[in-house]
C-alpha cells in the first residue's frame, strides 16, 4: 500500500523529524514539504542529516494546490496557523494530522485564556480526534482530523493514566514537574535558547501559565471520569532532546509500589511503545525512539505517589506520535516507520 504524504511546515525541528521517520516508512511516499521561511532551500542544506534520503528535496512555499491527490498531510505550523488552512484540506479520502495545538482542546473557550486568541474554526474541535493511541485508539481508526498531543502532555498522561483509571490516586492536587530538551522550543533562535544561555543551566519557565496545563487536565479528566486539576511546572534542561516528567499525586487509599506497578503493567501490557520499568526512567534510554519508559512508586513515609515517565520530545512527543496516530487512522501497522530502540550511548 502506497500512501502519498505532504508536510506543511517541514523546515522546523518537528518537520525534520517527520522527514527522518518518513524516509524509513514502508508505505509513505513524500510528495511535498513546505517551509515558507526556508522556501527554495534544499532540505539537505538546512539539515545535512537528511542528505542521503532527500538529496533533491527543496522546501516549497505553501499553496493549497500542493495537497491535490495527497492522502495524508502533516501540519507542523506555529500555534494558531493551522486553523486557517485545515478546513480547506479536509476531505473524505484524506487524513490531516496537526502537530500544533489548534485542535487539541475540546473547549473553544480555553483558547483565548491559554493561547491568547479566539479559535477561528471551533466547529472542527468536536471532529478532531486526539492523537494518543494509548487512550483513543478506537476513535483514531475513523479519524480524518488528528490533533497530535503536546510533548509534555504525552509524558504526563502516560505516567498518570493507569493510576487514575484504577482509582488509585486522586484526580485533584496532582503536581507535574517536567524537564525538556531545548529542541522543544523550536528551531528559530531565541535569547533563552542559545547555547550560552542553556549550557550549564537548568531553569523553570511558564510558571502557572504553560499552555499544556489544560491539555493535561483534559486527558486526566477523561481517564478519571472526574474533573482533574494539575499544577504543572516545565523546566528547560541543557540537552537537545528528551522529556522527563515526575508526577506527584495523593492516593485514594493506602497503596503500595507493587499495586501501582501492577496497574501500570496491566494498562500497558499490549502497548508496543510503552515500557514499564521498576527502575527510574531516563531520557537517554528513549533517545531517537518511539518508546516511553514509565514507573510508579508509593512513599509510605509522606503518603505521596510518584509516577515518572521519559520520552523523546521530537519522536513519541511530536512527529513519531503523529505518524503512529496516522498509521492507526489509515489501517496500517501501528508501528510502521517508528524506531523501537533508542540511541545509546
Amino acid at each position: 500500500m502506497s500512501v502519498k504524504v505532504g508536510i506543511v511546515g517541514a523546515s522546523g525541528f518537528t518537520g525534520a523529524e517527520l522527514l527522518r521517520l518518513i524516509a524509513s516508512h514502508p508505505h509513505f511516499e513524500l510528495v511535498f514539504a513546505t517551509g515558507d521561511s526556508q522556501a527554495g532551500v534544499k532540505a539537505r542544506d538546512l539539515y545535512p542529516s537528511l542528505s542521503s534520503s532527500y538529496p533533491d528535496l527543496v522546501f516549497d512555499t505553501y499553496s493549497p494546490s500542493l495537497a491535490d491527490d495527497v492522502d495524508v498531510i502533516f501540519c507542523g505550523l506555529p500555534h494558531g496557523a493551522s486553523q486557517a488552512i485545515v478546513p480547506s484540506l479536509l476531505s473524505a479520502d484524506r487524513v490531516v494530522v496537526d502537530l500544533g495545538a489548534d485542535f487539541r482542546l475540546k473547549d473553544a473557550g480555553l483558547y483565548p485564556t491559554w493561547y491568547g486568541q479566539e479559535h477561528t474554526a471551533p466547529e472542527l474541535l468536536a471532529q478532531a480526534v486526539y492523537g494518543l493511541p494509548e487512550l483513543f485508539r478506537e476513535e483514531l481508526r475513523s479519524a480524518k482530523l488528528i490533533a497530535t498531543p503536546g510533548c509534555y502532555v504525552t509524558t504526563a498522561t502516560l505516567a498518570l493514566a493507569p493510576l487514575l483509571a484504577e482509582g488509585l490516586i486522586e484526580p485533584t492536587g496532582i503536581v507535574v514537574d517536567a524537564a525538556s530538551g531545548v529542541s522543544g522550543a523550536g528551531r528559530p533562535p531565541k535569547p533563552t535558547t542559545t547555547f550560552c544561555s542553556v549550557d550549564e543551566d537548568f531553569s523553570a519557565y511558564g510558571l502557572l501559565t504553560h499552555r499544556h496545563t489544560p491539555e493535561i487536565e483534559q486527558n486526566l479528566t477523561h481517564v478519571a471520569g472526574a474533573q482533574a486539576q494539575v499544577l504543572f511546572t516545565p523546566h528547560l534542561a541543557p540537552m537537545n532532546r528528551g522529556i522527563l516528567a515526575t508526577c506527584y499525586a495523593r492516593p485514594t487509599s493506602k497503596t503500595s509500589t507493587a499495586e501501582l506497578m501492577e496497574a501500570m503493567r496491566s494498562a500497558y501490557a499490549s502497548e508496543p511503545f510503552v515500557v514499564v520499568r521498576q527502575e527510574a526512567p531516563s531520557t537517554k534510554a528513549t533517545l531517537g525512539s518511539q518508546q516511553v519508559h514509565v514507573t510508579a512508586v508509593a512513599d509510605e513515609r509522606t503518603g505521596w505517589v510518584l509516577a515518572i515517565a521519559a520520552l523523546d520530545n521530537l519522536t513519541k512527543g511530536a512527529s513519531g506520535g503523529a505518524i503512529q496516530a496516522a498509521n492507526v487512522a489509515l489501517g496500517l501497522d501501528e508501528g510502521a516507520g517508528l524506531p523501537t530502540v533508542g540511541l545509546y550511548p
